[in-house]
Protein backbone atom coordinates (compact mmCIF):
# COMPACT_ATOMS: atom_id res chain seq x y z
CA UNK A 1 0.00 0.00 0.00
CA UNK A 2 1.06 3.36 -0.53
CA UNK A 3 1.53 6.02 2.01
CA UNK A 4 1.17 9.10 0.43
CA UNK A 5 3.52 12.07 2.24
CA UNK A 6 2.66 14.23 -0.29
CA UNK A 7 -0.17 15.74 -2.18
CA UNK A 8 0.61 15.65 -5.52
CA UNK A 9 1.44 11.90 -5.36
CA UNK A 10 -1.91 11.66 -3.75
CA UNK A 11 -3.75 13.43 -6.46
CA UNK A 12 -1.55 11.62 -9.17
CA UNK A 13 -2.81 8.56 -7.93
CA UNK A 14 -6.54 9.80 -7.73
CA UNK A 15 -6.47 11.12 -11.52
CA UNK A 16 -5.42 7.82 -12.66
CA UNK A 17 -9.13 6.60 -12.06
CA UNK A 18 -10.91 9.55 -13.01
CA UNK A 19 -9.20 9.17 -16.32
CA UNK A 20 -10.62 5.18 -16.28
CA UNK A 21 -14.10 6.49 -15.54
CA UNK A 22 -15.18 10.06 -16.55
CA UNK A 23 -19.05 9.45 -15.68
CA UNK A 24 -19.82 8.43 -11.99
CA UNK A 25 -17.03 7.34 -8.95
CA UNK A 26 -18.00 6.12 -6.60
CA UNK A 27 -15.73 7.28 -2.97
CA UNK A 28 -14.47 3.29 -2.34
CA UNK A 29 -12.87 3.56 -6.01
CA UNK A 30 -11.00 7.06 -5.02
CA UNK A 31 -9.74 5.55 -1.51
CA UNK A 32 -9.02 2.49 -3.93
CA UNK A 33 -7.02 4.83 -5.94
CA UNK A 34 -5.70 6.44 -3.15
CA UNK A 35 -3.73 3.34 -2.53
CA UNK A 36 -4.07 3.69 1.69
CA UNK A 37 -5.92 2.62 4.50
CA UNK A 38 -4.35 5.16 7.02
CA UNK A 39 -6.22 8.69 8.04
CA UNK A 40 -3.84 11.47 6.94
CA UNK A 41 -4.09 10.55 3.29
CA UNK A 42 -7.97 10.44 3.61
CA UNK A 43 -8.10 13.93 5.54
CA UNK A 44 -5.69 15.01 2.93
CA UNK A 45 -8.26 13.83 0.25
CA UNK A 46 -11.32 14.94 1.90
CA UNK A 47 -9.77 18.45 2.39
CA UNK A 48 -8.42 18.58 -1.03
CA UNK A 49 -11.86 18.17 -2.88
CA UNK A 50 -13.67 20.44 -0.33
CA UNK A 51 -11.24 23.32 -1.50
CA UNK A 52 -11.51 22.33 -4.84
CA UNK A 53 -14.72 23.39 -6.94
CA UNK A 54 -16.31 20.12 -6.27
CA UNK A 55 -17.71 22.01 -3.07
CA UNK A 56 -19.97 23.64 -5.13
CA UNK A 57 -22.37 20.09 -5.46
CA UNK A 58 -25.20 20.52 -3.53
CA UNK A 59 -24.59 18.26 -0.11
CA UNK A 60 -20.94 17.49 -1.09
CA UNK A 61 -19.75 19.33 2.12
CA UNK A 62 -21.70 17.51 4.13
CA UNK A 63 -21.13 13.95 2.41
CA UNK A 64 -17.53 15.23 3.14
CA UNK A 65 -18.02 15.84 6.85
CA UNK A 66 -19.74 12.67 7.20
CA UNK A 67 -16.03 11.14 6.32
CA UNK A 68 -14.09 13.01 8.38
CA UNK A 69 -16.55 12.74 11.63
CA UNK A 70 -16.03 8.75 11.03
CA UNK A 71 -12.70 9.34 10.56
CA UNK A 72 -12.03 11.18 13.58
CA UNK A 73 -14.07 9.27 16.29
CA UNK A 74 -11.52 6.05 14.87
CA UNK A 75 -8.44 8.25 15.88
CA UNK A 76 -9.45 9.33 18.78
CA UNK A 77 -10.45 5.44 19.39
CA UNK A 78 -6.80 4.41 18.53
CA UNK A 79 -7.85 2.44 15.70
CA UNK A 80 -4.48 2.28 13.29
CA UNK A 81 -7.02 1.95 9.62
CA UNK A 82 -9.81 3.55 8.99
CA UNK A 83 -13.51 1.99 8.59
CA UNK A 84 -16.31 3.89 6.27
CA UNK A 85 -19.73 2.61 6.36
CA UNK A 86 -21.13 0.85 3.19
CA UNK A 87 -23.84 3.55 1.88
CA UNK A 88 -20.45 6.38 2.51
CA UNK A 89 -18.32 4.03 0.23
CA UNK A 90 -21.31 4.37 -2.46
CA UNK A 91 -21.97 7.61 -3.23
CA UNK A 92 -20.56 8.82 -6.23
CA UNK A 93 -19.46 11.93 -7.74
CA UNK A 94 -19.09 13.04 -11.44
CA UNK A 95 -15.84 11.35 -12.74
CA UNK A 96 -15.16 14.16 -15.06
CA UNK A 97 -15.77 17.36 -12.37
CA UNK A 98 -13.71 15.09 -9.78
CA UNK A 99 -10.66 15.33 -12.71
CA UNK A 100 -10.98 19.31 -13.73
CA UNK A 101 -11.17 19.38 -9.52
CA UNK A 102 -7.71 17.70 -9.40
CA UNK A 103 -6.13 19.78 -11.73
CA UNK A 104 -7.37 22.87 -10.49
CA UNK A 105 -5.59 21.91 -7.29
CA UNK A 106 -1.96 20.26 -8.86
CA UNK A 107 -0.35 23.61 -8.99
CA UNK A 108 -0.95 24.33 -5.16
CA UNK A 109 -0.36 21.08 -4.12
CA UNK A 110 2.97 21.45 -5.60
CA UNK A 111 3.93 24.54 -3.88
CA UNK A 112 2.61 22.93 -0.71
CA UNK A 113 4.66 20.14 -1.16
CA UNK A 114 8.08 22.31 -1.37
CA UNK A 115 7.35 23.41 1.90
CA UNK A 116 6.76 20.71 4.32
CA UNK A 117 9.14 18.97 6.11
CA UNK A 118 9.26 17.32 9.51
CA UNK A 119 9.43 19.27 12.69
CA UNK A 120 7.91 19.99 15.53
CA UNK A 121 6.73 16.26 15.13
CA UNK A 122 5.85 15.55 19.19
CA UNK A 123 2.60 18.10 17.71
CA UNK A 124 1.87 15.04 15.27
CA UNK A 125 2.93 12.07 16.74
CA UNK A 126 1.64 9.99 19.47
CA UNK A 127 -0.58 11.89 21.82
CA UNK A 128 -0.53 15.06 19.63
CA UNK A 129 -3.05 13.11 16.84
CA UNK A 130 -5.57 13.35 19.35
CA UNK A 131 -6.24 17.58 19.81
CA UNK A 132 -6.14 17.22 15.50
CA UNK A 133 -8.63 14.57 15.48
CA UNK A 134 -10.71 16.27 17.77
CA UNK A 135 -10.48 19.90 16.11
CA UNK A 136 -11.12 17.55 12.56
CA UNK A 137 -14.11 16.12 14.32
CA UNK A 138 -15.44 19.90 16.05
CA UNK A 139 -15.14 21.03 12.07
CA UNK A 140 -16.87 18.56 9.94
CA UNK A 141 -20.04 18.91 12.88
CA UNK A 142 -20.13 22.30 11.42
CA UNK A 143 -19.53 21.58 7.71
CA UNK A 144 -23.31 20.99 6.83
CA UNK A 145 -23.69 24.97 8.37
CA UNK A 146 -20.96 25.71 5.80
CA UNK A 147 -23.24 24.93 3.13
CA UNK A 148 -25.05 28.29 3.82
CA UNK A 149 -21.89 30.52 4.33
CA UNK A 150 -19.62 31.52 0.87
CA UNK A 151 -16.76 29.95 0.74
CA UNK A 152 -16.26 28.72 4.50
CA UNK A 153 -16.19 25.22 3.71
CA UNK A 154 -13.56 25.89 0.74
CA UNK A 155 -11.62 27.24 3.84
CA UNK A 156 -12.73 24.16 6.35
CA UNK A 157 -11.31 22.08 3.13
CA UNK A 158 -7.86 23.67 3.28
CA UNK A 159 -8.07 22.94 7.01
CA UNK A 160 -8.54 19.61 6.80
CA UNK A 161 -5.96 18.87 4.32
CA UNK A 162 -3.50 20.94 6.38
CA UNK A 163 -4.23 18.61 9.08
CA UNK A 164 -3.81 15.61 7.14
CA UNK A 165 -0.54 16.91 5.59
CA UNK A 166 1.00 17.40 8.91
CA UNK A 167 0.11 14.08 10.51
CA UNK A 168 1.15 12.43 7.15
CA UNK A 169 4.73 14.47 6.62
CA UNK A 170 4.90 14.89 10.66
CA UNK A 171 5.09 18.75 10.18
CA UNK A 172 4.06 20.04 13.60
CA UNK A 173 4.76 23.91 12.00
CA UNK A 174 1.74 22.83 9.34
CA UNK A 175 -0.57 21.83 12.44
CA UNK A 176 0.00 25.01 14.28
CA UNK A 177 -0.79 27.18 11.05
CA UNK A 178 -4.17 24.63 10.34
CA UNK A 179 -4.75 25.46 14.39
CA UNK A 180 -4.78 29.34 13.01
CA UNK A 181 -6.58 28.36 10.23
CA UNK A 182 -9.73 26.56 12.44
CA UNK A 183 -9.59 30.14 14.49
CA UNK A 184 -10.36 32.03 11.38
CA UNK A 185 -12.81 29.83 10.35
CA UNK A 186 -14.84 29.96 13.30
CA UNK A 187 -14.74 33.64 13.11
CA UNK A 188 -16.33 33.06 9.92
CA UNK A 189 -19.10 30.49 10.69
CA UNK A 190 -19.88 33.11 14.16
CA UNK A 191 -20.13 36.21 11.81
CA UNK A 192 -22.00 34.19 9.04
CA UNK A 193 -24.72 33.38 11.59
CA UNK A 194 -24.81 37.11 13.68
Amino acid sequence: MNTHRDLEDLLDHIQVAANRDLRQMTVATILEASGTRSFSPLLMLVGLLVASPLSGIPFFPTLSAAIVLAVSLQILLGREHFWLPGWLLRRTLPGARLKSAIEWLKPGARFVDRLIRPRLSLLVRGPGKYPIALTCLLIAATMPLMELIPFSSSVAGLTLCAFGLALASYDGILALAAYVTTVILAGLVIAGFS
